[in-house]
């Protein structure tokens, strides 16, 4: 029997009252929704989670969020959960790796993860995909 999915790491964080708004900071993550990757780095404590979700209220692009910590480190374990984040936007998408995630006798993770680019690749429309760590 496969484990359960914590539900708690596919919510948005709320945003506090009080966060500093960034404007400007706000306006490169939307530059970015015309690339494939945006990447934000800094130490912790800088307000990565705050930024991203404060810009996440404002854009108006399907999003799914996935927060991360080190039990994701394994192959499995990541692509589960992943696949539980893409389809809160988009409920069947890897269905079928998730069931062979899911088996006795799992594929390389590899092979799965080649099958679910390949279901991403089948979305139309654009969206976003958040990694929190």
């Amino acid at each position: 029997m496969p484990a359960p999915i914590l539900a708690t790491k596919l919510y948005f964080p709320r945003l506090r009252p009080n966060a500093v708004s960034r404007p400007r900071l706000i306006e490169r993550l939307n530059e970015g929704l015309h690339r494939k990757l945006t990447l934000i780095s800094a130490p912790a404590g800088f307000g990565k989670t705050t930024l991203v979700t404060a810009w996440v209220e404002g854009i108006k692009r399907p999003t799914a969020w996935l927060s991360l910590d080190d039990q994701e480190n394994d192959p499995t374990r990541f692509l589960i959960y992943l696949i539980a984040a893409v389809q809160t936007i988009a409920p069947t998408l890897g269905e079928g790796v998730l069931r062979a995630l899911q088996s006795s006798q799992p594929p390389p993770p590899e092979a799965m993860l080649t099958a679910l680019l390949n279901d991403l690749a089948s979305i139309k429309d654009p969206f976003v995909l958040i990694l929190d760590d």
